[in-house]
């Protein structure tokens, strides 16, 4: 492996450069999605990952001061979707006022649980556990069904911008 210069140290260890540091890795963009007094709530999060296959569970991460979680974990079920590449707009919009972010946003629900159109994967949930982790809460969801679209390509988010995946045409290596 090469070895260059190395990155440059941080001189504070702040709430800027630590953005700045987390922004440096890439991450898919989901929503978090449920049935809230009637109408489709939810909100976008890019910290998302699976935790267990058996169970299968997977887990987000939800700021503290989230207006919309605490309504959002009063619901039996909850619909993550993987957005696709073409979804940014569909992010923003759920980023914006909550009375609005389903306005120009294409949705179905099915038990409780709210699905975006045009996602590349949808797990329909239940929250099994929350953990408090300083100024966020680490939701740990088990998975009971889940749809999926393995052609599709994912919304990636990274330095502060959404991104595409690139294939170059070669192959990927195998996972070890």
């Amino acid at each position: 492996m090469g070895r260059g210069p190395r990155p440059d140290p941080a001189t504070a260890l702040d709430t800027r450069t630590l953005r700045e540091a987390f922004g440096c890795f890439p991450s898919g963009v989901t929503a978090v999605c449920g049935m809230a007094d009637g109408r489709p709530t939810g909100m976008a999060v890019s910290s998302f990952t699976s935790v267990s296959l058996e169970p299968p569970l997977v887990s987000v991460c939800l700021q503290l001061s989230s207006r919309t979680w605490p309504r959002l974990r009063e619901s039996p079920r909850l619909g993550l979707s993987v957005l696709g590449e073409e979804q940014g707009s569909v992010c923003r919009a759920l980023a914006g006022p909550e009375e609005e972010r389903f306005a120009e946003v294409g949705w179905e629900s099915d038990d409780g649980a709210v699905f975006l159109h045009g996602a590349v994967t949808w797990y329909s949930c239940t929250l099994r556990a929350e953990v408090p982790a300083g100024d966020h809460s680490i939701a740990l969801l088990q998975i009971d069904r889940l749809w999926t679209r393995p052609a599709s390509e994912p919304l990636v988010f990274h330095g502060s911008r959404f991104r595409r995946l690139e294939n170059h045409g070669r192959a990927a290596e195998p996972a070890a």
